[in-house]
């Protein structure tokens, strides 16, 4: 699978996070996402259960809106 720089959300002080992928998966539209990996126990305790191979990561709404972005301007639906 390849991937595709999206771009960086430009309010973030860390290094190249948030960040945006689109794969070139044929079976289906994805991404990745690279975000802020959340650790307070609130925020956890309320996802729930997380299977040991996935994390959850905090992200900026202006990384959805690249996606949406992104999906539009591939002729996908809005």
């Amino acid at each position: 699978m390849r991937v595709q720089f999206l771009g960086k959300d430009p309010e973030s002080s860390d290094t190249n996070s948030p960040t945006l992928f689109a794969t070139d998966r044929q079976d289906r539209t994805s991404y990745l996402v690279q975000g802020w990996r959340v650790t307070d126990s609130e925020a956890l305790a309320g996802v729930g259960e997380i299977p040991a191979h996935e994390t959850i990561v905090e992200i900026p709404v202006e990384i959805i809106d690249m996606a949406i972005k992104h999906r539009q301007e591939q002729g996908g639906v809005s």
